[in-house]
Order: structure tokens, then sequence, then C-alpha cells
């Protein structure tokens, strides 16, 4: 059964200036070895999400090469120091080419 990839990130909406947040993330992912077989005994491809980034307004702030070991639905969390208002974009990138985003705002007042 094939789960769709759904990305969720939690991220405060306001920040102090200067105050450090932390940031979660979490996608529905199999994360699919390439080491099982399907019941006809063919070996059911590989299809692991292997990197991870986090940008705020444009510059990467964070990312994570993640390996084959990595679990089902992976969690990733990181801190964060907050010093303007703007956008986070999130990205996952497959071994198949996919790639999936989620974005966010935070207001620093």
């Amino acid at each position: 059964m094939s789960v769709q990839s759904k990305p969720r990130v939690r991220v405060p909406a306001t920040a102090a200036k200067g105050e450090l947040i932390e940031i979660k993330t979490l996608i529905s992912h199999e994360m699919e070895s390439g080491q099982r077989k399907d019941s006809a005994g063919k070996a059911i491809p590989r299809k692991i999400i292997n990197k991870f980034t986090a940008a705020f307004d444009g510059k990467v702030v964070f990312e994570a090469d993640w390996q084959p070991a990595i679990s089902v639905n992976p969690y990733q969390s990181f801190f964060y120091k907050a010093q303007k208002s703007g956008a986070f974009t999130f990205k996952w990138k497959d071994d198949d080419g996919s790639e999936y985003t989620a974005e966010s705002k935070l207001t620093v007042t």
C-alpha cells in the first residue's frame, strides 16, 4: 500500500527578535529500502528521501543528508535564531527525483 507523501511543519507564528525557536517537521513517507519483495517475488524499488533542506527568505539555514536507515515518516527538528520576519521553505528530495515542499511564515516582533 502506498502512502501519499504529506509534509507537515510546525513553526511559531511569532517570535521576539533574537529568540531561539524550535522548528519541527514531519513527512508521511514509506521510505522503501528496496530489499523487500512483493507478492510476486519481485523486489520493490527503493524509494527513500535522501535530502532535507530548510531555507529562510531563500537562504539555506539547515540541511541534512538522510541515509537508508532513516525511519518511515521521518521527523526532523532544529533551532533557528529569529532576526527578522520572513518565510521558511522546506524541501524533501526523494531517490526517484520527487520533491516535496512546505512553507511557513514567521513574524518577528
